[in-house]
């Protein structure tokens, strides 16, 4: 079987292109940039944007089950092109999608659940990954300037929710339900910061700003308002499931979800102390440019 993987170069979708490679399955991945993709050379790449599904052409031909993102572009904008992509893998015969949420219930949820396909909605309150956010400032002034600071969120790691997602396309089973994924606690801002302390062997500060300062970066950062109202209410006013543990990913995938201390504990390289740069070398002593070492791109 084939199955088709939006946001495959992403935080989440690279984690559901491993889980379904390693599960046997033929993958292919959607992206607005097939060659940084980066993936890997049995996967078929293909070129796309949710955003215009003009662009889309085969890419859902002889699919079984699709990994789809709700977000589009890069302001990450709730996609509006749900009645489009439904009736795509309805006339490609797609099976069952697993829908990744981006905080609220928007188009592409409504069009798939009045569709013909087998839909799953998985909501994943807040990414692990997404703390890797601080690790210049961490670095820099062992420092972090956060709103809503005390604010507990079930935290889940990307490589989970991956998992979740291949388990649903794969083996079916989990038509119409929706699944909050979290972590096996729930953790503020601050309780963070301090497991990142921990991992680190440093200590750190929460320096907490309030709304409106927050406001005023993300609007700097070149956010638009409504994913900068999106940020506000879903920090400062979470759903109160957002709070609790759940139990989809044990349930879904057979193992416990994976703790932030683990998480912390696997990226503490990140939010080490800067290295010392050398002093650069004298002219004369630099290598001819012919012996250089050869200059990769970056994953």
């Amino acid at each position: 079987m084939t199955f088709l993987v939006t946001g495959a170069t992403g935080k989440v979708g690279r984690h559901v292109v491993g889980h379904l490679l390693r599960a046997g399955q033929r993958v292919r991945a959607l992206t607005r940039d097939p060659a940084g993709a980066g993936l890997p050379e049995s996967v078929e790449v293909v070129r796309g944007d949710l955003t215009d599904p003009g662009t889309l052409g085969p890419a859902f031909d002889g699919v079984e089950g699709v990994h789809l993102l709700t977000v589009g572009g890069d302001d990450y904008a709730t996609l509006r092109t749900g009645p489009e992509l439904a009736r795509l893998a309805e006339r490609a015969g797609v099976r069952r999608v697993a829908l990744l949420w981006n905080g609220q219930v928007g188009p592409v949820e409504e069009a798939f659940a009045a569709s013909g396909v087998e839909w799953t909605r998985l909501q994943p309150v807040d990414f692990m990954g997404n703390t890797l956010a601080w690790a210049s400032a961490i670095r820099a002034e062992g420092e972090v300037r956060e709103p809503f600071a005390d604010v507990p969120g079930g935290v889940v790691d990307e490589a989970d929710v991956g998992a979740v997602s291949a388990a649903v396309l794969v083996r079916g089973g989990h038509t119409g339900r929706t699944y909050v994924l979290t972590g096996p606690q729930p953790l503020s801002r601050r309780q963070r910061l301090a497991a990142i302390a921990e991992a680190t062997g440093r200590p750190l500060r929460l320096v907490e700003l309030t709304e409106e300062q927050a406001r005023r970066r993300w609007r700097q950062a070149g956010h638009g308002e409504e994913l900068i109202e999106l940020l506000v209410s879903w920090q400062r006013d979470p759903p109160p499931e957002s709070a609790s543990v759940s139990p989809a990913v044990r349930e879904i995938t057979g193992r416990e979800p994976r703790s932030f201390a683990e998480w912390a504990a696997e990226h503490a390289a990140h939010f080490g102390a800067e290295v010392a740069k050398a002093p650069e070398a004298p002219e004369a002593a630099k290598a001819p440019a012919a012996l250089k070492a050869p200059e990769f791109p970056k994953a």
